[in-house]
């Protein structure tokens, strides 16, 4: 049994107070890969005891993303590296900065045994209940991240955010909620304003028209309400599943490349990063390389998207994929690079 390491979606505390997410299982063995979300602020929204919090990271696109680079390398430029495997800058917390490590599925063990629970937190209790009975996944593969995670929720507006742990699990749970989206138990898809709310803000910082962003959000069987309250359920493989490591291969940019091509394998298209492996690849604009493999998503809209034997059209940054152990080389598609800066995209075709 591995050790538990840092895995996506934990949550790092630093001296600063600043409040960053872990991104994906790969990091170096210096520092811990992840974007900054939530900073101390005398006019913020979340609030731990007396402590007051602003979100820094205020949405979920790269454009987003690179003011937050831009912003730490300003001022606190020890959260900034460049990493020589990815050949991009990035941020990371040094380790020996970070000064506590949030565990979703610690916090979910906790409140389940606390004697005092708000009225989401209540809520987040009834739906995991709801979810491991349902499946048959027992409660300890589940976890919280986000605001509940951090103790800086609101009841009022705050959202669940639910991990679930295991490759296994993770497609179990796809099964259930599938079933229980048409069940009379409070688990719905988006409709009305909520809905609506959510196309507009997809098509606003997406290159997606309104039907696009509906077609996708069809295929999401990991977002809904739960009892009115938004919910998101993300897939996370444990330290056993993990088939390679930080430094296994070195990726070289090669501009940029749409193509329309063929699922050959979804098995790891529910994880962060989403990866299809792809064949019959029709180059449609770009370099016509012929060994593109796959297509890599860190945009989490794009996971579970397409199954295998079904049409995709994508359109991200090329690169020249080495691995170090064996030296072998290929070609992939990322999608979420801070290059692509928000047009990257996935389509079904």
């Amino acid at each position: 049994m591995k050790k538990r390491g840092f895995r996506d979606r934990d949550f790092l505390e630093t001296p600063e107070d600043f409040l960053f997410c872990v991104v994906g299982p790969y990091h170096p063995q210096d520092r811990v890969i992840s974007y900054i979300k939530y900073v101390p602020s005398k006019n913020g929204i979340w609030k731990r005891k007396e402590q007051k919090f602003k979100r820094i990271m205020k949405m979920y696109t790269i454009p987003n993303l690179l003011e937050t680079f831009r912003w730490l390398k300003d001022k606190y430029p020890q959260y900034v590296f460049h990493s020589q495997y990815y050949n991009i800058e990035m941020t990371a917390v040094p380790k020996n900065r970070i000064i506590k490590h949030y565990k979703p599925e610690i916090k979910l063990s906790s409140l389940f045994t606390a004697t005092e629970l708000d009225s989401l937190q209540a809520k987040l209790i009834e739906f995991v209940e709801i979810l491991s009975s349902s499946s048959g996944i027992p409660i300890s593969s589940f976890g919280i991240t986000g605001s509940i995670l951090l103790d800086i929720h609101n009841p009022a507006f705050s959202d669940i955010d639910l991990t679930i742990y295991g490759i296994k699990n993770s497609f179990k749970l796809k099964e259930t909620m599938l079933e229980l989206y048409d069940s009379d138990i409070g688990i719905k898809r988006f409709c009305g304003k909520t809905l609506e709310k959510w196309l507009f803000n997809k098509t606003k910082k997406h290159p997606l028209s309104i039907n696009e962003a509906r077609n996708i959000l069809k295929r999401k069987w990991n977002l809904g309400l739960f009892k009115g309250t938004i919910f998101s359920i993300h897939p996370i493989k444990t330290g056993n599943e993990l088939s390679e490591k930080y430094g296994d291969k070195t990726y070289f940019p090669r501009g940029f490349i749409t193509v329309k091509a063929e699922i050959s394998d979804d098995k790891d298209s529910l994880f962060l990063p989403a990866i299809y492996e792809i064949c019959k690849v029709k180059v449609l604009n770009g370099s016509k390389v012929s060994d593109i493999r796959e297509v890599v998503s860190y945009e989490s809209l794009y996971n579970s998207l397409a199954s295998t034997g079904e049409k995709i059209i994508a359109h991200g940054k090329l690169e020249l994929v080495k691995n170090n152990k064996t030296n072998e080389t290929y070609h992939r598609i990322l999608i979420g690079s801070p290059e692509g800066k928000g047009k990257e995209f996935i389509k079904p075709a």
